[in-house]
């Protein structure tokens, strides 16, 4: 059992640092399918866990300037307040209930970002049509440097999906980030890359206030298995950083689009025909 959550905490600490999330969406079915924990103990498990492992690999990204500050911290603290709704609405839910829809959810969002690899110059993170702001009608634009613009209506946006996002995580126990990182590079324009470093932050950010949530609930959190995923994170997450950057970003989205489609295809089959 030790060997495994190790080797399950290395495989959640990999996504997350190739695609900057994934996290949550690999650790609830591994500990679930494959540590025979119970869906709802998963839930904070993989909130501690994820959150830990994120806070290790933002920390040098922040060093190399890889992270957007603002944009991150503007999600994370949206995500913070939607946390403990989310968390409250997971006990209003059967489980094999919250793991078919946590599946369809994943395969929503991995459509989203393949779809959005067939149209590179959207995801430069540059607005295409910056000097004709009556011919662009997306919310967040950026100048020709890559800055994003935020303006009142990119900020609402931002908001938005950031408490999205935490209700989310705190409802299906994911960090968030394979929601985050879709969110900035389809609605901010930001470059993949980026967004994954930018993604971390907001994931570490956003688990503290669920996993605060999930412990005031009274329920408890078996500390063991944590450590032990968490560990494995760390080692998962520097080998996932050191294979993104080899990776183009219209790449790293496929490869990011593919995993979640697998793995959500593997929840839905196993909740409801097994």
């Amino acid at each position: 059992m030790f060997g495994l959550a190790l080797l399950f905490g290395c495989c959640v600490g990999f996504a997350l640092g190739l695609t900057g999330g994934g996290g949550g969406v690999f650790a609830v079915p591994l500990l679930v399918y494959g540590l025979a924990v119970a869906p709802r103990e998963a839930v904070g498990i993989s909130l501690a866990s994820v959150g830990g492992t994120a806070l290790s690999g933002v920390v040098p990204r922040l060093i190399r300037g890889e992270v957007e500050l603002r944009t991150g911290l503007l999600f994370a603290v949206a995500g913070m307040i939607g946390a403990p709704f989310g968390s409250y609405l997971s006990t209003l839910v059967p489980e094999t209930v919250l793991l078919v829809l946590f599946g369809f959810l994943m395969l929503v969002v991995a459509w989203r970002m393949w779809a959005k690899t067939r149209n590179p110059n959207l995801a430069t993170g540059v607005c295409a049509t910056e000097s004709q702001e009556k011919a662009d009608r997306s919310a967040c634009q950026r100048d020709k440097d890559g800055t994003l613009r935020l303006t009142s209506k990119c900020a609402r946006l931002l908001v938005l999906i950031g408490l999205l996002t935490g209700v989310l995580s705190g409802m299906f126990g994911v960090g968030g980030g394979f929601v985050i990182v879709p969110a900035l590079v389809l609605f901010s324009g930001m470059e993949i890359h980026r967004a994954v470093g930018t993604s971390l932050l907001v994931i570490f950010l956003i688990s503290i206030s669920g996993v605060t949530s999930y412990l005031v609930a009274g329920r408890e959190l078996a500390w063991d298995t944590t450590l032990q995923f968490l560990m494995g994170g760390m080692v998962g997450i520097f080998l996932g950083g050191i294979f993104a950057k080899r990776l183009k970003g219209p790449s790293l989205q496929k490869v990011f689009a593919t995993a979640v489609v697998l793995v959500a295809v593997f929840v839905i089959v196993k909740s409801v025909v097994l």
